[in-house]
């Protein structure tokens, strides 16, 4: 499974999850213990309020004892001549805490201090009240502890295990989730791996949730039927190839056997004609077999500015058995390499001449934003269903359009290659006589 890995997409995103859980916790922690502060601080200032109002009324009433029970750090009272005449057991005997007093028109005032002599080292909420007596006004000195940032360590710990809690859940969970999700990945891993060249009629397991992971498998198997057609092809192409370059060898051989074998009878110029023929086609084919290879491996052309009416008046101008009748729009232009353009063209009038009747029809003008350029001649045409085929190499179709005629099976191929290098196609096309090749490439703009 993905777990083995220690660097895993699975590792990465359970530690992403903890790490953004435990921030997130870290805010609401904060908001928490902010809430939680504001709500205790306000509870024990009203509390020390409360107590400090409580002892006004037993001084009021006459009610005042010695010794003040609360819960509060300290309590203190003093008469009129500034003496403490009651005070909570922890500050009997001690003199006034402070000399700190409401304002001269008011009867209370609360303050939080810090370092008051009988408390020091912390910070206090005190609550001064003024009492009118008879004699006087007297104080009523009420102090208590504020509230510290945490509340309490009960609290502090509960927020920390809950935090590590949740960071603890997250972590897990989308590890959890995660493996799940990835599962079918390392599948598709595992099958890819066991894929060689030798069985590509293996496919990786596609999940059945309509999802990312299930496009990605879809994909692959997509990319290994290509893969797999591509193989196909070249196996057929190596094929075919070892046998069109074996049949003109095979042919000088038995040639030269023969001769060898009966030298007073041989026709020495007969034979030496023989084989300049079979070379020639031998030569043909190695020829095109090193385009076919060029192009294949994406070698890089010249590319420069031509008119394409300009190139096809320059190639028709060589005598051909076949007459050519050319209509061509002058200023059409295109980006491309000369040389592989012309080669296109004279391999589209090669095959056009040796399955024409009597004459083929070239015609170059522009359409929109292309350049189209139509080969036709006037002979037996193509099939519908066989159009695709002629552009594959070494295809044989029927003995009327085979490459037995002349060509090496390989000019249409080399055509659509050198098209398609151009940003162009080359398709054919429907005609009421003989076969209609159209080639178009984007037009230039001046």
């Amino acid at each position: 499974m993905i777990t083995r890995y220690g660097r895993s997409v699975r590792t990465r995103l359970a530690l992403l999850a903890g790490i953004a859980t435990a921030l997130i916790s870290v805010v609401v922690n904060g908001f928490v213990l902010y809430a939680l502060h504001s709500a205790a601080s306000d509870y024990r200032k009203t509390e020390v309020i409360n107590t400090g109002l409580h002892v006004v009324h037993l001084v009021k009433r006459g009610e005042l004892p010695t010794v003040i029970s609360s819960n509060l750090d300290g309590i203190q009272v003093v008469n009129a001549s500034g003496r403490v005449v009651a005070s909570t057991a922890n500050l009997a005997g001690l003199p006034r805490m402070t000399d700190m007093l409401p304002s001269e028109f008011s009867a209370h005032r609360a303050a939080e201090v810090c370092d008051l002599p009988y408390f020091p080292g912390t910070c206090e909420f005190l609550a001064i009240f003024r009492v009118y007596e008879q004699d006087g006004d007297w104080l009523v000195y009420a102090v208590d502890a504020l509230v510290p940032w945490y509340v309490h360590p009960g609290v502090l710990a509960a927020l920390v295990a809950a935090s590590v809690l949740l960071v603890a859940l997250a972590s897990f969970g989308v590890s959890r989730v995660v493996a799940r999700t990835l599962a079918p990945v390392e599948e598709i891993r595992d099958k890819l791996a066991q894929i060689t060249t030798s069985d590509l009629g293996k496919r990786v397991p596609v999940p059945r949730k309509a999802n990312e992971i299930r496009s990605l498998a879809e994909t692959a198997n997509q990319t290994l039927d290509r893969l797999e057609a591509a193989v196909e092809q070249q196996r057929r192409f190596a094929s075919d190839a070892s046998h069109d370059l074996r049949s003109p060898i095979t042919a000088m051989r038995a040639q030269v056997e023969e001769a060898m074998l009966h030298p007073g009878d041989a026709d020495w110029q007969e034979i030496g004609q023989a084989l300049v023929a079979s070379l020639d086609r031998l030569q043909a084919i190695v020829s095109d077999l090193l385009t076919l290879a060029k192009l294949d491996a994406g070698a890089p052309t010249a590319r420069e500015p031509l008119d394409l009416s300009e190139l096809v008046a320059a190639e028709t101008m060589r005598q051909r058995s076949k007459k050519l009748i050319t209509t061509l729009q002058p200023g059409v232009l295109v980006t491309g390499d000369r040389l592989q353009l012309a080669r296109l063209l004279t391999n589209l009038l090669d095959n056009a001449e040796r399955h024409a009747e009597s004459n083929v029809i070239v015609t170059v003008r522009r359409i929109d934003a292309n350049a189209m350029l139509e080969v036709l001649d006037d002979g037996g045409g193509i099939a519908p269903d066989q159009r695709e085929l002629v552009f594959q190499r070494f295809t044989r179709l029927d003995a009327s359009r085979s490459r037995d005629a002349g060509g090496t099976g390989l000019g249409l191929s080399i055509a659509r290659d050198i098209a398609q290098n151009h940003h162009g196609t080359l398709t054919l096309e429907d005609s009421d006589t003989g076969a209609r090749f159209v080639l178009r490439l984007p037009i230039r703009e001046i």
